[in-house]
């Protein structure tokens, strides 16, 4: 089976979701698969550049930059994106059909090319929706519900509706669906983040002693430092264990609250906080063997449902997870049934502080939690497993349009 992937960033970007869908789609192609990943890049100079990275095709198509981008700048590149990516690599897809297409969100604006190539080579679309935009904008207060809410809502339903199948991360975002979107009755099929068991030829790192922290019990938190992640939460978290000097927080990543938390951890004097930029993919992985405990936050506003790509990483190098979230997310379950860490509601600040004494007081709680957290990345989070939901929905509707094809014919001889 050929597969194209729609994505607007990919390795070596940064981004959580970029390696995600690079081991996605490698492990398509280590099940025989075809597979096309067809990218974003503000980097190239010609309209497309192809290359083949272990067995994929990777077509990356010229655009404005978009991640890391200013919010009016990124939501003009996005809304272009559709119309950019045909312009520019219209006779490679013409000449490529695929037979799935898989496209992933954020971004919302997929759904035009995904409508045009589906017409054009009659095959299903598999949608993995990861954020869902604009209802979080809505609840963390950057967005109002007027005329640009209208507009990207509008987009959010095209992609919606082109989709045969949409993979949410998080049971509870089914309530998001049917309470939005009643009579709609779309296919929801509950598609876990995911990630490769093993990272062969990851470089060797030794941040600690270039940090200065051989002798700290260290929280990370990687990926994206924007609004809905609410780093408040985590410099009211360090602020109120300033005291316990073996306690330190890195904060390894990028995105639009970094200035403004520079300042304010600046202005707060906290010298148990560090800010560090993004590092790429395979560093950022090695760099993660280091520390004790990763750290996950959320807006407490937040009425849809995620479970954060950043905690595949603490799994893998089996870290217990210290986590701040909204209220309803599934990860409450998932960590305290696997007993992988300790989740608060964001807003409980004196139980997040008293569950992060406990970690960092007891090495051998931490070391229990943490095996407990790479078992549930090799049972629920396996990028074979993801690989094999996507491949049966295909293989169903393949199976179905063959009944149909012969039920066509039957009736056309009666």
């Amino acid at each position: 089976m050929r597969i194209l992937i729609l994505v607007d960033c990919y390795v070596p970007s940064a981004k959580s979701g970029a390696k995600q869908m690079r081991d996605l789609a490698v492990e398509f192609h280590r099940q025989g698969h075809d597979v096309i990943v067809l990218t974003s890049s503000h980097e190239i100079t010609g309209d497309a550049q192809i290359a083949h990275e272990k067995g994929v095709r990777i077509v990356r198509v010229r655009t404005g930059k978009i991640k890391g981008a200013g919010k009016i700048w990124r939501a003009v590149e996005e809304i272009r994106l559709s119309g950019a990516v045909w312009r520019r690599a219209g006779r490679f897809l013409l000449e490529n059909p695929a037979d799935l297409i898989v496209f992933y969100s954020p971004t919302i604006f997929w759904g035009a090319l995904v409508r045009r190539l589906k017409k054009l080579w009659g095959c299903p679309a598999y949608l993995i929706l990861r954020d869902i935009f604009p209802q979080w904008a809505v609840d963390a207060g950057l967005l109002r519900r007027g005329p640009v809410w209208r507009f990207f809502r509008k987009k959010e339903i095209e992609q919606y509706d082109v989709a045969d199948k949409i993979g949410i991360q998080s049971p509870a975002n089914a309530e998001y669906f049917a309470k939005e979107f009643p009579l709609r009755k779309y296919p929801l099929d509950v598609l876990y983040n995911w990630m490769a068991l093993q990272e062969p030829e990851l470089p060797a790192t030794d941040y600690r002693r270039k940090l200065g922290l051989q002798d700290k019990v260290v929280f990370v938190y990687g990926g994206n430092l924007g609004v809905a992640q609410d780093m408040d939460n985590i410099v009211r978290l360090a602020a109120r264990l300033a005291r316990h000097t073996h306690i330190h927080f890195l904060l390894v990543g990028e995105g639009s609250e970094v200035p403004r938390l520079k300042r304010l951890v600046a202005a707060k004097a906290l010298s148990n906080v560090q800010i560090l930029p993004a590092v790429g993919q395979h560093e950022y992985l090695a760099m993660l063997s280091e520390w004790d405990a990763g750290l996950i936050s959320l807006d407490r506003r937040l009425s849809t449902h995620n479970l954060p790509g950043k905690m595949l990483g603490y799994m893998y190098w089996g870290m217990p997870i210290l986590a701040s979230i909204n209220p309803g997310n599934d990860l409450f379950d998932l960590i305290e049934k696997n007993d992988a860490g300790f989740c608060l509601q964001n807003g409980e600040d004196e139980s997040l502080a008293a569950a992060a004494l406990i970690l960092s007081n007891d090495p051998e709680l931490r070391a229990k939690m943490g095996v407990n957290a790479r078992r549930l990345l090799e049972r629920q989070f396996s990028v074979g497993a993801a690989v094999h939901q996507i491949i049966s929905f295909a293989a169903q509707r393949r199976a179905k349009a063959e009944e149909n094809l012969v039920l066509q014919a039957a009736n056309h001889v009666a």
